[in-house]
């Protein structure tokens, strides 16, 4: 028999440090955060108190979730640092806040966003495609926002350059509740399986 999976389960949350054009990316943002507080889970993201990382981190705070920021000193001033988290860790370079950040995951989202979520995003997906880590992958695609990256990725499918099984670790969803389901429904899989080999 398995043992059960540590607990809180941590959800590591990729998003942009602005709040973009439209006000329902903020806004599931903030449903997101409110939801892994009322799940008895743990944020871990990027640190900074502004745009949907803000927004996130303030609505899993609000909802009682325990949240750990990670930001590397060049950013801290320029994203302002989050001063009402459980643990901010400042370090020094990009490379140790991502990996402090999956260190801690039990599972990863990334939400709309920028170059820095999609490299974040696609460093995870490229990790578990190598056996890395078995973690689920989540994509919130907020109002058809990822629509044309995904199609993209179909067409990396259809040339050759990707297979199938590991497009398909990328769990996409558009309303948030029910992609933490389908994110920790997974996680559950990967931790009951016994077939996985890491490299």
């Amino acid at each position: 028999m398995e043992p059960p999976r540590p607990r809180p389960f941590t959800l590591c949350v990729y998003c942009g440090s602005r709040h973009g054009a439209r006000a329902s990316y903020a806004a599931a943002a903030r449903t997101l955060g409110r939801a892994v507080g009322e799940r008895g889970w743990q944020l871990v993201y990027g640190g900074g108190g502004v745009g949907l990382m803000g927004e996130v981190a303030d609505a899993a705070l609000a909802a009682g979730a325990r949240v750990i920021g990670v930001i590397p000193e060049s950013l801290k001033r320029r994203e302002v640092g989050h001063s009402g988290l459980h643990e901010l860790h400042v370090v020094p370079t990009m490379h140790l806040r991502k990996q402090m950040m999956a260190e801690r995951a039990s599972a990863f989202v990334a939400l709309p966003g920028g170059i820095g979520t999609l490299e974040e995003l696609y460093e995870v997906w490229t990790w578990r495609q190598l056996g890395y880590h078995d973690q689920p992958l989540g994509l919130l695609n907020v109002e058809g926002y990822y629509d044309d990256l995904l199609r993209f990725m179909d067409r990396t499918v259809a040339e050759g350059f990707l297979q199938a099984r590991q497009r398909a670790h990328l769990i996409v969803g558009a309303e948030p509740r029910a992609l933490l389901d389908a994110l920790d429904s997974a996680a559950a899989r990967a931790d009951a399986s016994d077939d996985y080999t890491r490299i």
